[in-house]
């Protein structure tokens, strides 16, 4: 069984600050506002409590009999609160009236709701907010898509107020009934343990993997179904080529379900490929019609209520109805309600079925796999082309097996009325039309996820010409941390669709998490025409000088609920780990890291919230260094995680006399020093602040080991200046004065 919850904590949200969903209006919630802040207190709702056990064992046992959607996140409670029977009205000085009340379900990670009657008329306003001070709206009764229903997205927190402004000029015009509250017993927002909680084997769609699939990840959305439950689905081509927004997902979606409330989240994509990081929820529209279902390919067909709007730049798939097997196969699909994901079977795919319907049959993955919510996402074949849709099966990046797509061309006969009769095949629209000018970052390769006992790397650039002209210039621009850029020209001759590999010059980096960044711009000597593909970041750690640290955790029988991560206080996560295999219990997993001189944070995580013991094995877990000193235990007696710190110093490093083996002149100084050390003409300074804060790596790498160090960007204050020449280290202070 599986429980991925944790405890939650809003305290780092303290700005108020907006969150549109579906297509929202802007504004702020009046009750937000300082003149409004004296208004009486809205009534407050308050749910039953939820049976969070019960609910995962139920998951528990779909996801065992190969159904993978809708991934239920939430427990719906049924309610009948309005306008009329409900909440409080207030009247506002200006004559205008204001309705609210108060949801509160309580120890839920989120809530979202229905209004099943949503009438709202001119210059009337719908905001939704919560104790943080994040709000949704403002909803109009343009965002319903000229009907009556509306869903509204998930909101963080046990409690959100629901408010409604009336103008005195429409008084009594207005209708509002919230028919459904949905209590998240999932933190599908990645509250508690941030995002990338899906298997750690798929592939964020902004990853290399994904730049021959642009255009179609762009049709791919995250379904939020008011049933408490997510789903996949994407936009769909039709014979036209109009624009019409027919959205394609799998029939067990929809069952026991209101499609008319279902948000539809576009574009929510990690911005970096490793690590996952979160994106703006923005670009979601409510509301949808269940055009047609079939059960015989699992398919269901919608139109949604709204077109998604231009910004939101969505493609609309093309397909294959022909029932040709592909030689190769693509998935893009949220999986468990993470950020998008790109998965690949790089075989042919094979005909089969599951739970009677005829299906594409995938034997393995070779790259990613899919898993709860990611029903209803496309297959896609060799040419691009939607072939299926997924219904089901067992695959998980813990188990290589089987997963079940619709057959397209099975579900074809049913969709045809609204897609048309055009031939076999379509094409997805619009058409990519290549810009004159758009130079893009491909990836970032040569640079180790992990450097023990080394700290220069040595980066190759691939750099793609995406545009309809020749490039023959450009410049790369590139820095560690944020520092400021270094550039790199580049000349050449690439055709549309051509890359090159550019090797940038050795960076040397200092200790601890590192993040290099690397753009182009002025492709040709111009303007690149889409900037958004022009930057890469690949991160990566540095021990320098390191030491091997060992952790050894004996599992209980279990192992499929243990994860961990470390992380480097004030630095990203260096390593993560699991889950592992069940058993009987006992076995010993180990993972080995170099580190150099830091504090750090080990968490262990259990999905189900027992630990790893007692109940079933006496789990625990050791941190040690290499000459067998404990640096972290435990017992394995915790619930949800636990969270051990160690520090490392003088690792790997013999520290020399100073002054004598190091000179520094003056000292004081206003800023420029002058530096003698002694040993090999090879080295780095690394400067530090009165707080240990690094601050400065300069190699030195001059005749007679002598250089100049420049501190004159730094206050005045009092600095540490240590000289690392090979497994030795030189260190003095320095007193920068003006």
């Amino acid at each position: 069984m599986l429980r991925p919850f944790h405890s939650l904590t809003l305290s780092a949200l303290v700005l108020a600050l907006p969150i549109q969903a579906q297509i929202a209006f802007g504004g702020k919630p009046h009750g937000l506002q300082k003149e409004n802040l004296a208004l009486p207190a809205p009534p407050v709702a308050k749910m039953p409590a939820v049976n969070v056990d019960a609910l995962m064992a139920e998951d528990a046992a779909n996801l065992t009999a190969g159904i993978k959607g809708p991934w239920r996140f939430g427990f719906n409670h049924a309610v009948d609160l309005n306008t009329g029977n409900s909440g409080r009205w207030d009247l506002l000085p200006n004559g205008d009236r204001i309705w609210r009340i108060v949801l509160h379900s309580p120890g839920a990670f989120s809530i979202n709701f229905e209004f099943h009657a949503f009438i709202v008329p001119e210059g009337g306003e719908v905001f939704v907010y919560n104790e943080a001070g994040e709000w949704l709206g403002a909803f109009t009764g343009e965002s319903a898509g000229g009907l009556t229903v509306l869903g509204v997205d998930l909101l963080a927190g046990d409690k959100v107020t629901v408010e409604y402004l009336e103008p005195s000029a429409r008084a009594g015009e207005g209708h509002l009934q919230i028919g459904q509250v949905t209590h998240a017993y999932r933190d599908v927002l990645g509250l508690a343990k941030g995002f990338g909680d899906s298997g750690p084997c798929n592939n964020n769609v902004i990853c290399p993997e994904g730049d021959d699939w642009r255009d179609q990840i762009r049709s791919v959305a995250m379904i939020v179904a008011g049933g408490g439950g997510m789903c996949t689905g994407q936009l769909i081509n039709n014979c036209a080529e109009d624009g019409i927004p027919y959205f394609l997902t799998a029939r067990h979606c929809t069952q026991g379900s209101n499609v008319g409330t279902w948000v539809f989240r576009f574009n929510w994509d990690s911005p970096t490929c490793t690590p996952t990081t979160n994106a703006p929820t923005t670009q979601t529209v409510s509301g949808s019609t269940l055009l047609v279902q079939n059960a015989g390919s699992d398919v269901a067909l919608l139109q949604l209520n709204t077109p998604p709007p231009s910004g939101y730049n969505v493609f609309f798939t093309g397909w294959d109805k022909s029932g040709t097997a592909p030689t190769s196969s693509t998935a893009i699909h949220h999986p468990s309600g993470d950020m998008k994901k790109i998965s690949f079977d790089n075989d042919a795919a094979v005909s089969g079925t599951f739970n009677g319907a005829q299906c594409w049959r995938i034997m393995a993955w070779d790259d990613g796999t899919t898993e709860p919510a990611s029903s209803g996402s496309g297959l896609w074949d060799q040419n691009g082309r939607l072939i299926g849709q997924l219904f089901g099966g067992s695959a998980s990046c813990t188990s290589i097996t089987s997963d079940y797509y619709g057959k397209f061309n099975v579900s074809y006969p049913f969709l045809e009325p609204w897609l048309g009769n055009c031939g076999n095949t379509l094409d997805g629209y619009p058409a990519s039309v290549p810009l004159a000018l758009d130079a893009s970052v491909q990836s970032i390769q040569n640079v180790p996820a992990s450097l023990c006992n080394e700290n220069v790397i040595n980066p190759q650039v691939t750099i793609k010409n995406l545009g309809s002209t020749t490039l023959t210039s450009l410049t790369l621009l590139y820095n560690l941390n944020g520092a400021p850029d270094q550039s790199l020209p580049w000349t050449g001759s690439l055709a549309t669709g051509a890359t090159a590999a550019v090797n940038l010059p050795a960076i040397t980096a200092g200790n601890g998490s590192q993040m290099l960044t690397v753009r182009c711009t002025a492709p040709n000597g111009g303007t690149d025409l889409n900037p958004g593909n022009d930057q890469k970041t690949r991160s990566f750690n540095v021990a320098f000088p390191g030491q091997t640290i060992t952790l050894r955790i004996t599992l209980d029988g279990y192992g499929s609920e243990t994860t961990w991560q470390l992380a480097q206080d004030g630095g990203g996560i260096l390593f993560t780990g699991g889950p592992y295999s069940d058993g009987a219990g006992g076995t010993v997993v180990t993972s080995d890291w170099c580190l150099g001189n830091a504090c750090y944070t080990f968490t262990i995580f259990d999905s189900y919230g027992d630990g790893i013991c007692c109940d079933y094995g006496n789990g625990s877990y050791l941190i040690e260094d290499a000459f067998g000193t404990d640096l972290a235990t435990s017992n394995g007696q915790f619930t949800d995680s636990q969270t051990r710190n160690f520090c490392l110093t003088n690792t790997g490093v013999t520290d020399l006399p100073s002054p004598g083996a190091l000179a520094i002149w003056p000292n004081p100084g206003d800023g420029l020093f002058t530096l003698r050390w002694e040993g090999t003409l090879t080295a780095q300074a690394i400067v530090t602040d009165a707080l240990g804060r690094q601050v400065l790596v300069q190699p030195l790498n001059t005749p007679h080991g002598q250089s100049t160090l420049d501190l004159r960007a730094l206050a005045d204050g009092v600095y540490n200046v240590s000289v690392q020449d090979g497994t030795r280290r030189m260190s003095q202070r320095v007193v920068v004065k003006r």
